[in-house]
């Protein structure tokens, strides 16, 4: 048992330590190595090469296949260039392989005593993500002796032998267990290791360890195809394109294996560097094999995924990439583009709702209410994309951005409920009471109306250009907002003093209309607090250098909701 629990611990220690060099590449690197990709396209030769490059710098192809699916499912890449950066992003992910298979025990103490004082010594995000690699490297290393170790009652075990024997006499048998062990740990590089290591310590013997690397390669690229299986087809295609040609290399060079063993043992003849050598001797293989047929291979995961018919949700996000979820700074600006997407559907609802209130139309303002659907849609999307994202470290910078993004979308989904369930009942109120505005109450309305949409627009601004300026002018926006009800308000009680037939029938609703477009325009306003915060440009109570406001105004605290009005 004890054993048993010594190599899990090894094998957890591996993953987590892989895990940091690719958190670690990808915050140091990452948006330069997605533009990297992106500049390959060109052509297959190009897109190879970047591919290698990327995944020999990142550790996972899972990664970047996931990069590159997206690039494909936004048009940005073609299918042949894709899959050429997929053949080199499965040589690439065996280099970390074959400089692990070296005795290099020696260096893991001295890279994580390098990473853990370079993260000690330095607040630089950049810095720190690149001690995160090292100390990851470095426990990769202290994983594999440990395994190593752990192994060793394993050679003389009646038990492991009873173990290993189907999977010896059964080489299929042996490529399923290693690509579902593969699959569930979403890391070839990981298998391939604690295979070599097992190896190693002739636990495995070197024909069965040969046989269970084909099944590591083939479980590598099932990580990507169950991580898309969800997205467009245009996603799907390159995952289930590189899992088509490693399928047929698996499944061609499995006959060979008990024969290729004494021409890799040339190469070095201990099982770690023979099994090293077979794993990336079989990706370079696939390369000559498929670099001339990327064509076909295309075609045949078009056929696999077909586009589908041409649909135009609304409610469906376009910029929320799972592919840049490990790098925070692309990913956050995705959401932040979504997040521009459901401003212009709540600004369509406010200007719909206007035109609901002066026309009394039911079927527009049916269409009212079901773009808040929309709205609801985005929002949860963004929720759930940020909330994902949060699981990967961020710095300061990149964690205030989310909080803003949240923030503010939260700020117009509740905009979009007031308009659906408070504004859209007033006018079905007005519409089957048929009611109407005096024309004096009507245009002082919609001159409120319209002033809340410029306060819409300028809030959006603010949320992407985080201007000072604007955001001071957002600021007092609020005021003004109020002031001007004030004076629309008396307006209307002037008009129900002199006993305006209208004016007396529409009392309650344009009293309420008014209300609650103050309460939309007070979630708008409630951007500039976080941005004025972070420029230091707000005190406790009131904005530097500025009159001090009401206390209907006051300043909340950074991340608080601003006091919900009721008129």
């Amino acid at each position: 048992m004890e054993t048993i629990i010594n190599i899990v611990g090894g094998v957890a220690l591996l993953l987590w330590g892989i895990r940091m060099v690719r958190t670690g590449i990808t915050r140091s690197f990452g948006a330069d190595l997605r533009h990297a990709l992106a500049a390959s396209a060109r052509n297959r030769v190009t897109g190879l090469a970047a591919g290698f490059g990327v995944t020999t710098i990142l550790q996972s192809s899972t990664a970047t296949a996931l990069i590159v699916s997206s690039f494909a499912g936004q048009g940005l890449i073609a299918g042949v260039a894709a899959l050429a950066i997929m053949l080199g992003a499965d040589v690439g992910s065996t280099m970390i392989v074959q400089a692990l298979s070296l005795n290099l025990n020696w260096l893991s103490p001295v890279l994580i005593s390098i990473g853990v004082f370079l993260f000690l010594s330095t607040e630089n995000s950049r810095r720190r993500a690149i001690a995160r690699a090292l100390i990851g490297l470095g426990l990769m290393l202290l994983s594999l002796r440990l395994i190593a170790l752990g192994s060793l009652p394993f050679r003389e075990s009646e038990a492991m032998a009873v173990l290993v024997g189907p999977l010896t006499s059964e080489p299929l048998l042996a490529i399923v267990f290693a690509a579902a062990l593969t699959w569930a740990s979403h890391s070839s590089v990981a298998v391939v290791l604690l295979i070599m290591s097992l190896a190693g310590m002739q636990v495995l013997n070197v024909q069965l360890a040969m046989t269970m690397v084909l099944g590591a390669n083939l479980g590598g690229a099932l990580a990507a195809v169950g991580l898309t299986a969800k997205a467009l087809p245009a996603v799907r295609r390159v995952p289930i394109g590189n899992l088509l040609m490693r399928m047929i290399g698996v499944f061609a060079v499995l006959p060979l294996v008990p024969y290729l063993q004494p021409y890799l043992a040339v190469l070095g003849d201990t099982p770690e560097r023979l099994l090293a050598n077979f794993h990336t001797g079989f990706n370079l293989a696939l390369v000559v094999l498929f670099l001339p047929a990327l064509a076909l291979v295309d075609w045949a995961a078009r056929r696999i995924a077909p586009d589908r018919p041409a649909t135009d949700d609304p409610g469906s996000p376009r910029y929320l990439d799972e592919g840049a979820l490990d790098t925070p700074s692309v990913a956050l600006t995705g959401a932040a583009r979504e997040t521009l997407r459901m401003g212009d559907a709540v600004k369509a609802m406010l200007s719909a709702a206007r035109d609901v209130l002066r026309t009394n139309d039911a079927t527009l303002r049916k269409t009212v209410e079901a773009q808040d659907d929309v709205v609801d849609r985005l929002h949860e999307a963004i929720k759930l994309y940020l909330t994902r994202l949060t699981e990967e470290e961020m710095d300061k910078a990149e964690s205030q951005r989310s909080i803003e993004i949240l923030s503010f979308t939260t700020n117009l989904e509740h905009v979009g409920d007031i308009i659906d369930k408070n504004l859209m009942e007033l006018a079905g109120k007005k519409i089957k009471g048929r009611i109407s505005f005096s024309d004096e109450g009507q245009r002082e309305l919609e001159a409120f109306h319209n002033r809340i949409l410029q306060n819409l627009d300028l809030a959006l601004h603010v949320f992407v250009s985080a201007d000072e300026e604007a955001a001071r002018r957002l600021l007092h926006e609020k005021t003004e907002i109020r002031d001007l009800e004030r004076r629309y308000v008396e307006n209307h009680f002037r008009r129900m003093g002199e006993r305006r037939p209208d004016t007396l029938d529409s009392s309650s609703l344009h009293l309420d209309v008014l209300r609650d477009l103050k309460r939309v325009n007070s979630h708008l306003t409630s951007v500039a607090y976080p941005i004025l915060e972070r420029l230091g440009a707000l005190t406790e109570s009131r904005l530097i250098d500025e009159t001090e406001p009401s206390r209907e105004d006051a300043v909340p605290p950074l991340g608080a909701q601003p006091r919900r009005e009721d008129g």
